[in-house]
């Protein structure tokens, strides 16, 4: 039995003579009635495939391999699914793919829903290495992930060379080490076995695996490989892994840091992920500088790395309005001491673009880069040492809380619940959800003109102690509150009857 949403998979014996990573093709359609999933097997080594296949729906499931090896070929495969059991919500999609057209909203094309339906707010936090850090660190991070507000993390599949990263990982992508050079034709099967056991124990944290597909920090050949082989390493990296429901694919960290793969390059490897990805899992591609076109249809949602020193969460108010579609500011900077200033904002400055990138309507990643400690949670993973994650733990709920489709205020002459100075997420086609965020202003008292034949409840939110103070009675008409002259407040409304 194989739960829906979950993976089946069955171990086949063929061919081990020659190359079977070049040579060997499998492959396979299950069929459930109309409904029809073409899969990608592939070769682990000493003689041994796998057919992997994730059910979308119950019932049984047939196919029959088709190989050009006849150990593989025409083999009857069968999987009986079972309906999905409580928190398996399958992937994670762009809500307008999943919403009927007749319940979209305007707002929808801005968000994400899981394939049952239920909402998905990414909270996410970047481990770039973690996975080629030693066992037991590899362990210690899920167990801080664990207890974690964060459901997405950033991760590389290559290592990462660059300050405070200059140590070999016990396994590569593919056969060989940096001294006698690789073989860019073979797979190690020991690294993708390790991977895909942290990919599943994520998947049971419910975690997204946000997967760094290239990036520019290598000194082992890496990042230069050609498009040839950059071509059949992405084609098997997205055979073995598009069966895990809680797979993201981000073509690159920092894209434009590789300059000798051009435009057209990336272009190709976006075709060829999505002809091998049987379900369309999320794709982006992450920026250092020069912005990719975000506009392009492949791109499911925009994965974003500030390009101003100061202004970043406040951008994604303009970010939206151009790509039309999610807004993920993936490098924000990350709380720490480093020298460079991508690494060294303080809590509350990361705690207070995490509540500015979400009230204009967008989702934030999390890092911490603090150099005193063995290990650097922005690469190594290991333990949480910074003051924001509790924090973005409030701020999680906050959202929650907030209707499905509140959307950022617009600023109208004729609407007087918009402040023009403060973001606000509300409802504002029934008048039922106020959230303003203050962030640097510390206001002593605050007027409001509420909605005409509205009265509200009203919490005065304290974003960094972490509190909810609700305030006595019920509001309406002209008002005024008194505020606590600090800064990293909210103001919370919510309709009475």
């Amino acid at each position: 039995m194989t739960e829906q949403f979950k993976i089946f998979e069955t171990d086949l014996t063929g061919t081990e003579k020659g190359n079977p990573y070049e040579d060997i093709w499998l492959k396979a359609s299950f069929i459930n009635d109309s409904e029809k999933i073409e899969v990608n097997g592939f070769y682990r080594g000493n003689g041994n495939y796998k057919i992997r296949f994730m059910p979308s729906k119950p019932g049984t499931w047939t196919a029959v391999t088709q190989s050009n090896d006849p150990l593989l070929n025409n083999i009857s495969l069968s999987c009986t699914c079972v309906p999905a059991k409580e928190g398996n919500h399958g992937r994670v999609l762009p809500m307008s793919d999943i919403l009927p057209q007749s319940a979209a909203s305007e707002e929808s094309k801005f968000h994400f829903l899981y394939e049952d339906g239920t909402r998905f707010q990414p909270f996410g936090t970047t481990c770039y290495a973690w996975i080629n850090q030693p066992a037991e660190i590899q362990e210690q991070t899920l167990e801080t992930l664990k207890s974690s507000p964060f459901n997405k993390v950033r991760m590389c599949i290559f290592p990462k060379f660059y300050t405070y990263n200059t140590t070999n990982p016990q396994y590569y992508a593919f056969e060989g080490c940096e001294e006698n050079g690789f073989d860019w034709t073979r797979f190690n099967p020991l690294f993708w076995d390790n991977l895909e056991k942290r990919i599943a124990q994520l998947d049971t944290l419910g975690i997204e695996a946000d997967i760094i597909l290239l990036h520019p920090y290598d000194r082992w050949g890496f990042s230069r490989m050609d498009r040839e082989t950059d071509v059949f390493y992405l084609k098997y990296a997205v055979d073995r892994l598009c069966h895990f429901k809680n797979v993201w694919w981000s073509l690159a960290n920092e894209y434009d840091l590789l300059p000798w793969k051009s435009i057209e390059d990336w272009e190709l490897y976006a075709r060829v992920i999505m002809r091998r990805d049987s379900y369309g899992h999320l794709r982006s591609i992450h920026n250092c500088i020069k912005m990719y076109d975000h506009t392009r249809p492949w791109i499911t949602h925009a994965s974003i790395q500030r390009v101003d020193v100061y202004k970043t969460a406040e951008s994604v108010s303009e970010w939206r309005q151009l790509y039309q579609k999610p807004i993920v500011v993936d490098e924000c900077s990350y709380e720490g001491n480093i020298n460079f200033g991508w690494g060294n904002i303080t809590g509350e400055e990361l705690t207070r673009r995490f509540w500015e990138g979400c009230i204009r309507g967008g989702y934030l990643s999390h890092g911490e880069v603090y150099i005193q400690y063995d290990q650097i949670w922005w690469s190594h993973g290991g333990k949480l040492h910074g003051t924001c994650p509790e924090r973005i733990a409030f701020l999680k709920k906050i959202m929650a809380d907030a209707p499905a489709d509140a959307a950022p205020l617009k600023l109208t002459p004729e609407n007087h619940m918009a402040n023009w100075d403060v973001p606000c997420l509300c409802k504002e086609e029934d008048n039922s959800y106020f959230l303003y965020y203050f962030g640097f202003s510390k206001p002593a008292f605050r007027t409001y003109e509420l909605a005409e034949g509205c009265c509200y409840e009203i919490e005065l939110i304290d974003t960094w102690n972490m509190t909810i103070h609700k305030l006595p009675g019920t509001y309406s008409g002209s008002i005024t509150i008194d505020m606590p002259e600090k800064q990293y407040m909210a103001v919370r409304m919510k309709r009475v009857d």
